[in-house]
């Protein structure tokens, strides 16, 4: 695949609690000068990012992050509100522990319930691949496809772990053909991108694919 393929499908992403407004500027411009499909920026941001692009660039935010232990009133109040000041894009993480506990009815329902929220926009659901057993890992799949999101995600970028080549290939296996897959956390290369839109990933959580091509030539080839 040609590098400009690739980053057409990446989340460019900056969640770290000391970003400033210069630096998400900075991932702003460079998420508008390569063409990723989003920027994944911090809530507090989103409004002024909106009308910084002016439309030219999806803002997407996360929702419950990095923890996804708030109620499902507080992840409802928080996606309405981003989609308000101009979020096109939600990441929610789901409640790990209900899921660990079975309570897989209440993490269906949070997620139907923000989904319906998003107002039709694109729902991302992160179930924190590294904290799960494999059993889980299919029970979340199952559990996002009949709740109707658009997409799975397999993580924070702030846990143990991050995106694996097995989990994305395990979820491909057992996800609904409705729901797409974003690989997130720890993916490094244009090698490593490759592998997982080939596993089945069709979009990537990143910031690294940008700084290669900036650290290349200043992005010259592109």
């Amino acid at each position: 695949m040609e590098r400009k393929e690739i980053l057409s499908i990446v989340d460019h992403t900056l969640l770290a609690q000391t970003a400033t407004w210069e630096d998400i500027k900075e991932i702003l411009d460079d998420a508008m000068k390569y063409e990723t499909a989003s920027a994944c920026i911090p809530a507090a941001y989103v409004k002024q990012a909106a009308e910084y692009v002016e439309g030219k660039l999806p803002i997407c935010t996360v929702i419950g992050f990095p923890n996804g232990y708030h109620t499902t009133a507080v992840k409802v109040f928080e996606t309405k509100n981003a989609i308000a000041n101009g979020s096109s894009e939600i990441d929610m993480v789901i409640n790990i522990g209900f899921l660990k506990d079975g309570r897989y009815e209440e993490v269906e329902e949070e997620i139907r319930q923000i989904h319906e929220a998003c107002d039709g926009k694109i729902l991302k659901v992160i179930i924190e691949t590294c904290l799960l057993t494999e059993e889980e890992k299919i029970k979340a799949c199952e559990i996002v496809t009949n709740a109707g999101a658009e997409f799975i995600k397999t993580s924070t970028g702030f846990s143990t772990a991050g995106a694996t080549f097995d989990d994305v290939a395990l979820m491909k296996e057992h996800v609904g053909e409705n729901v797409k897959i974003k690989a997130a956390g720890g993916i490094s290369s244009f090698d490593d991108a490759e592998k997982f839109i080939s596993l089945g990933a069709s979009r990537l959580g990143t910031s690294r694919l940008i700084k290669i091509m900036k650290n290349t030539d200043n992005g010259a080839g592109y």
